[in-house]
């Protein structure tokens, strides 16, 4: 693929991917709201945009077997943990601004679970095996992840057993 290409594709991909967040925390709030058909308007373009990614994504080439694709969480995960996050908390703890370090705080320590998670399942993977978690949990204000129980008290936040996802 031509440079000029790829750069637009790759900015499209970031683009659409970031729109599809976007539109799923404005459904969040709708629906908080009790606007159920506004949230579902919110969620339908957010699938949109997801598809939109997908595809770039596709022509990007940046789609592989399983082992390269948990390869490639291993990658982004670790690069979150030992460079991206620090660096990011650090300034915002020099430029004073709470609610960012709190943020990225949060952030940082649930990469540190998810790399370790993808180093597992790459194993697994790689001996022929499905990741063996029957559940997964996911803390709704900081991200924490465990494959046991959900705590009764989030290590990383705090929040309560309830604030748990399960998957």
């Amino acid at each position: 693929m031509r440079d000029m290409t790829k750069k637009f594709l790759e900015d499209a991909f970031a683009g659409e991917s970031m729109a599809h967040m976007k539109y799923l925390i404005f459904a969040d709030e709708a629906e908080k709201s009790g606007l159920k058909k506004l949230a579902n308007l919110f969620k339908a373009i957010a699938y949109a945009e997801f598809v939109h990614a997908r595809n770039h994504f596709k022509a990007l080439k940046k789609l592989g077997d399983n082992p390269v694709n948990i390869q490639s969480c291993i990658a982004g995960e670790t690069f979150e943990v030992e460079e991206m996050y620090p660096v990011y908390n650090e300034t915002a703890k020099l430029q004073g601004e709470r609610e960012a370090q709190i943020s990225t705080y949060y952030a940082l320590e649930a990469e540190k679970i998810h790399a370790e998670m993808y180093k597992k399942a790459l194993e697994l993977v790689n001996a022929g095996k499905d990741y063996e978690a029957e559940k997964i949990y996911i803390c709704s204000v900081c991200g924490y992840t465990t494959e046991e129980e959900a705590p009764e008290k989030c290590p990383v936040c705090g929040a309560p057993k309830s604030a748990f996802v399960e998957f």
